[in-house]
């Protein structure tokens, strides 16, 4: 069960409701006029009140007027939107369908216009036409809009409980990484560190810091020890059985379950997901080593999650890409019962045919348009272009996939934002009949096949 918190209505939008929102009341919670015009009582024509019996009663009733006094049969007074009808109405008629008729020389008398009959309860209100007291009107793991806000004051809250958002702490690793300017002599851009804090901010998590921690046994011990008020500890690199990969070993020192080493799917395979007992580990003191850049570091929860997790990322871009929403996204949505956005994926037919891997899924960029996935060029697992102009990744069986499949796409979190919507080109996509293709599928696999 995720820790929860109470805010008040104006801190409460994109959070997600820890217990169902029950109404305290019936809504609306009296009889209202529904239109401008005029509160009728029994059959018509009716006589209005005379002038010169209070202002009140030439303006009529107003909405937020207290109770209104009884209206007698026959009779009728003027109303306004949102105003609470008086005891003894049977209809309200509006404005544009009534006409008032002063030429009999004793008061003045309302009448219907013949196009416009009046039906009994017509344009009123009912109490607890949308709901009565104790009613359920939205389940515990909804996500806080603006329309929830508004409904959950009109029931008559004035906070929320909600659930607190998971706190994460990102690890980027890697001594080639650069944090500004060009690539130069040997070393690159960091292009995680940018994208997974926003990432994760956008499927409902607390970002508490991004660091950037150097290819050392030590000092990634050190960095992970650090996080231990995050719920999710977030890596990036290290997760193969190179000379520098020191995911693993930190891990067994840490005495970690391991529930997931590795998943058949390309780019990311190497990704993984443990467990790590709170409070840590009698490991050795750990040794502070090489360059450590960190963002400001965010006050640490107030109730902390019983658990803490460690995903582990590849550190190439795509292939994170891969882990983050096949590992850390469904994490993160139980974490903070938070729902998942729809299905885990949809279904779409590819606008072209894409080679697969002889074992393994494949993740490729799509987008969608005219009603079809378009595959995107610059797939490979070091590759962010393709990326920068999906809406989705298709999975790709082993094997590949013909043109017009239908395949799952898992959606990504701007997918209804992104506006372009140009025709796919040689630029930026595989076009549905390029030149190369036997059998609608390429002579030779384009080389950002992993």
């Amino acid at each position: 069960m995720p820790a929860t918190v109470k805010r008040p209505l104006a801190e409460a939008l994109g959070q997600v409701l820890a217990a169902p929102l029950t109404a305290l009341t019936d809504l609306p919670s009296f009889d209202t006029s529904a239109m401008d015009g005029w509160a009728l009582a029994g059959p018509g024509p009716w006589r209005l009140p005379a002038p010169g019996k209070g202002e009140r009663t030439a303006r009529g009733i107003l909405a937020g007027d207290g109770r209104a006094a009884p209206l007698a049969d026959g009779h009728a007074v003027r109303i306004a939107t949102g105003a609470p009808v008086p005891p003894g109405t049977t209809a309200v008629l509006r404005t544009e369908h009534g006409v008032v008729d002063e030429s009999g020389g004793v008061g003045s008398w309302l009448r219907a216009r013949p196009a416009h009959p009046v039906v009994p309860g017509q344009d009123i209100r009912p109490r607890g036409q949308e709901c009565v007291e104790g009613d359920r009107l939205l389940s515990a793991g909804t996500l806080i809009t603006p329309a929830v806000l508004g409904l959950a004051a009109a029931a008559g809250y004035d906070e929320l409980e909600t659930a607190r958002k998971p706190c994460v702490e990102v690890l980027v690793v890697g001594d080639e990484l650069l944090t500004a300017g060009l690539p130069e002599s040997g070393r690159i851009r960091d292009a995680l560190g940018p994208m997974l804090g926003p990432w994760l901010a956008a499927l409902g998590a607390e970002v508490l810091a991004t660091r950037h921690v150097p290819d050392d046994a030590e000092a990634l011990y050190a960095a992970v020890v650090e996080a231990s008020s995050a719920d999710l500890v977030l890596t990036t690199g290290g997760t193969a059985a190179g000379p520098v990969d020191h995911v693993h070993p930190t891990l067994r020192r840490l005495g970690a379950e391991l529930l997931v080493d590795g998943v058949a799917v390309r780019p990311g395979h190497p990704m993984l997901l443990a467990r790590l007992p709170r409070g840590g580990v009698d490991g050795g003191e750990p040794q502070r080593a090489g360059r450590k850049r960190r963002t400001a570091k965010r006050p640490a929860p107030e109730h902390p999650l019983p658990h803490q997790y460690l995903v582990g990322l590849p550190g190439n871009p795509l292939a994170a890409v891969a882990g983050l929403l096949t590992l850390a996204e469904p994490l993160l949505h139980g974490l903070s019962a938070r729902p998942a956005p729809g299905a885990p994926g949809s279904a779409a037919p590819l606008a072209a045919a894409v080679p697969g891997h002889a074992r393994d899924t494949r993740l490729v960029p799509v987008a969608h348009r005219g009603g079809e996935a378009v595959p995107l060029r610059f797939s490979g697992p070091a590759m962010l272009r393709g990326l920068a102009l999906a809406d989705g990744l298709a999975a790709i069986p082993p094997g590949g996939v013909e043109r017009g499949e239908a395949v799952e796409v898992l959606r990504l979190p701007w997918a209804a934002a992104n506006p372009d919507t140009r025709p796919p080109g040689a630029a930026d996509g595989w076009s549905p009949a390029p030149p190369g293709l036997r059998g609608g599928r390429p002579t030779t696999p384009p080389r950002s096949t992993p």
